[in-house]
């Protein structure tokens, strides 16, 4: 792997954009069908673009690659990451009844720390000393940007509030998610980084698809058929979805989750500055002062390996 050692900088970064074009390609299907049909579009309509990379993959170099050892300690990473993924946005979707819904947006931007401690715990993989520091500084960064410009964010109440905690819970959710999908990597033992990827998205996908389909089959009103009705924009937050969880997937085949989370952070840069351009609102002194940390703590972590 030495040979690819830095190539997993520009794998995020090409993740993080994916997911910003997913983002808003998914705003659209949540305004109109709700957060968790919205969010099975990006694995039911992301399995054919998965599949189709993975068959690629093996057409692109024939025989060089036999079929992996699947084993069920392998396809244990595997669940636990993709069901922890869909746990998150379930609180998220709690955090967002609450009247402190930005205090739990702001909370749930603790994940990349929480991915250094679950990591740690399960995996072993202890961040040095300057790759911890840059993840505090990003932390510290995107949280000064998540704050809401109100008065609340001085109140007691709203950080101890049940909106709160399930903000801190959906983080600590995508955190666990993340050390699943890196365990999954690490178990697997695939020599190519980039069949590590697609197999890991085409199983957890796969997983996430029968099992959240299920549920919004059952729950939502008219099931599955108006995210098909809608199967435009349900195709392109499929396969922007399917792109970034291959460069994420590919990523967590190369280094360590904590570090490519935090990596992972530029997507907060993508999005503030797009929606900033977008409405040309003068940035505010202490969103200028979130942005520079959570710059300094991104170039710290690329430069800390």
């Amino acid at each position: 792997m030495s040979e690819v050692s830095w190539i997993w900088m520009p794998v995020v970064l090409f993740a993080a954009m994916a997911q910003t074009v997913r983002n808003a390609a998914q705003r659209s299907l949540i305004a109109e069908h709700g957060t968790l049909p919205a969010t099975l579009a990006r694995f039911l309509f992301g399995l054919p673009f998965a599949l189709v990379y993975l068959l690629a993959l093996y057409a692109l170099f024939p025989g060089s690659h036999a079929m992996p050892k699947f084993s069920w300690t392998y396809f244990g990473w595997i669940a636990v990451g993709a069901a922890f993924q869909i746990a998150a946005t379930a609180a998220l979707l709690l955090a967002m009844k609450g009247r402190n819904f930005a205090v739990a947006v702001t909370l749930s931007k603790t994940e990349v720390l929480q991915v250094a401690l679950f990591a740690s715990i399960f995996l072993h993989e202890l961040p040095t000393a300057l790759s911890l520091l840059a993840m505090v500084l990003a932390t510290v960064g995107v949280l000064i940007l998540s704050l809401p410009a109100s008065g609340s964010r001085a109140s007691l109440a709203a950080w101890a509030s049940r909106s709160a905690m399930y903000g801190l819970l959906c983080g600590a959710c995508f955190a666990i998610a993340s050390v699943g999908f890196r365990g999954a990597a690490l178990v697997l033992q695939e020599p190519s980084p980039w069949l590590s990827g697609a197999w890991g998205v085409l199983w957890a996908q796969t997983f996430q698809s029968i099992c959240l389909g299920a549920w919004v089959a059952l729950r939502n009103e008219g099931g599955l058929r108006p995210l098909f009705k809608a199967w435009r924009v349900s195709f392109l937050a499929g396969s922007m979805g399917a792109a970034a969880s291959l460069a994420w997937f590919t990523a967590y085949a190369m280094q360590g989750a904590a570090e490519v989370r935090t990596l992972g952070m530029v997507e907060v840069v993508f999005s503030y500055l797009v929606s900033r351009r977008l409405f040309r609102e003068p940035m505010r002194r202490s969103e200028k002062l979130g942005m520079l940390l959570m710059l300094l703590g991104l170039v710290l972590v690329c430069i800390s390996l």
